[in-house]
């Protein structure tokens, strides 16, 4: 009898810290993941590229160094995207997550906005417009994790998520609002998420520093603003979002959106908004911090790292853009 009460014990206590796990999500559970055959069908594709029978859709690029535009079979042009946003020597998983995740966003770009309508075509190489590509980078890794996730899309609700991506999180992903300044509303697929990568990525990729004239730091919160904050020498985070990101910046009582100007004052240099560290010296403003990008949806070096842990393409995915599917758009 008292062995039989111990072990009810040590089970009530394994469901209570499983409880707990589940409720502060900090633990990398595996998402469910169901037999494929399981899924939900597939909405249907953007009527610009629609194919009878639901077979692979032709779309045209806009080539943005050439100044062309390109047919080719969808599958073709994600081999091209996961090559140039992701190192084709990472784990194949990783690279597969990757094809899902610019599938689902090309589809929902070319859904939502008609693609590229500017240039006549379905998607750009112009990463400032659409995605990066590059069919030189495409190696046998990269076609195998484009060929065997080929159609896969990861939907919510039955419609084509916004597969927004980006290099590394740091501690742990944002939602659209910090990250991007999103005005729309936060997807409710796009949660707060431990990254992984943190235990991976390298120091020197992972963590930054920049320092930016007093003049330039000027010029762009005027950009952004609209308003000449004048000779800088008051810089300071007025606000962080949930994730710890900084959401807006007060410059001599100017405020701004974080995310904006970081793109003004350039986003290889200042690479997130995860600031740790900032002052202003003589006609230097100097920022450090760490993570690269806006820090939305999935972070490829998690990506990498759960993919090096074993993971699958699909439950990588669905770690990152919480409570989706991922359906068979074509075969």
């Amino acid at each position: 009898m008292l062995g039989e009460l111990k072990m009810v014990n040590r089970a009530n206590i394994f469901l209570v810290l499983l409880a707990i796990c589940l409720t502060l999500g900090g633990c990398r559970l595996k998402p469910d993941d169901r037999d494929p055959s399981a899924e939900p069908e597939a909405p249907p594709l953007p009527e610009a590229i629609r194919q009878e029978g639901r077979r692979e859709p032709i779309i045209k690029v806009y080539m943005h160094e050439a100044d062309t535009v390109e047919e080719m079979g969808i599958e073709e042009y994600i081999c091209g995207v996961v090559a140039a946003e992701m190192d084709p020597q990472w784990p194949e998983e990783a690279l597969a997550a990757q094809a899902i995740i610019a599938r689902s966003f090309t589809l929902q770009k070319i859904g939502d906005e008609g693609g590229v309508p500017e240039h006549g075509a379905h998607a750009s190489t112009d990463i400032e417009e659409f995605q990066a590509y590059s069919a030189e980078r495409i190696n046998d890794r990269v076609r195998k994790a484009v060929n065997k996730t080929k159609g896969q899309v990861a939907v919510y609700r039955n419609e084509f998520i916004r597969g927004w991506f980006h290099a590394f999180a740091g501690p742990r992903t944002a939602l659209a609002g910090e990250g991007l300044d999103f005005k729309e509303g936060n997807p409710p697929y796009i949660q707060i998420v431990e990254s992984p990568g943190k235990e991976i990525v390298p120091k020197e990729e992972g963590y930054w520093s920049a320092s930016f004239s007093a003049e330039k730091v000027r010029a762009a919160v005027e950009e952004v603003s609209g308003s000449d904050p004048g000779p800088i020498v008051d810089f300071e985070i007025s606000e962080k979002g949930p994730s710890g990101r900084a959401t807006r910046f007060k410059i001599n009582g100017v405020e701004v959106s974080a995310p904006s100007l970081r793109l003004a004052l350039g986003s290889t240099e200042m690479r997130s908004t995860y600031i740790e560290d900032l002052a202003v010296q003589g006609d230097q403003i100097t920022l450090s911090g760490v993570g690269y990008g806006h820090g939305v949806g999935m972070c490829q070096w998690g990506a990498r790292a759960l993919a090096e842990d074993n993971w699958s393409a699909r439950d990588i995915v669905k770690y990152f853009y919480r409570d989706i599917e991922i359906v068979q758009a074509w075969s």
